[in-house]
């Protein structure tokens, strides 16, 4: 069995690439993607599928009532808290 280094090659950056899209490190920028159409490929297609995910499913903020209503649940939750003392 004849194996090609660049498919090892490939075979190890693809395991290690959830750790690097999950820490926030530029996966484009690794060295093997830069000599790997293949997985330059791969990557491409990875990013291009979670922009759509995230245009699914927007950000929403909440309005700025919610944190009006926490704060004063914190607030009230702290005043009626027993004091050591």
């Amino acid at each position: 069995m004849n194996h090609d280094p660049r498919n090892i090659a490939c075979v190890e950056f693809q395991a290690q690439l959830p750790e690097l899209i999950g820490s926030g490190e530029d996966a484009a920028a690794h060295t093997h993607v830069r000599t790997c159409e293949r997985c330059r490929a791969l990557l491409d297609e990875l990013e291009t599928i979670a922009e759509a995910a995230r245009q699914l499913f927007p950000s929403v903020e909440p309005p700025d009532e919610v944190w009006e209503n926490i704060e004063s649940a914190i607030k009230r939750e702290d005043q009626s808290a027993p004091h050591a003392g």
